[in-house]
């Protein structure tokens, strides 16, 4: 019994470690992740698809002129007219 819980504290404490290392080392800890900047990469605009409304990214969308769509087939549907 006593070999078996120095082996779970063994892998606990090797557990700790590896997971010690791996952290983030530009010392603002898990708030920057928090705020989207632990993320690889440059933040994106997000942008209204002018049929539906769904958010996406700018890259993932569809422009025709001054509209944005989300996908190519909203882009062939064209805007719909929203009452407000």
């Amino acid at each position: 019994m006593r070999n078996l819980l120095l082996f779970v504290l063994v892998l606990v404490g090797i557990w700790w470690v590896r997971r010690a290392l791996n952290r983030p080392r530009d010392g603002r800890g898990s708030a920057g992740k928090q705020a989207g900047e632990g993320r690889k990469g440059a933040l994106e605009r997000m942008l209204g698809c002018d049929h539906c409304g769904v958010h996406v990214p700018e890259s993932e969308g569809v422009r025709d002129g001054e509209l944005f769509f989300c996908c190519e087939e909203h882009r062939r549907l064209g805007a719909r007219h929203r009452d407000s």
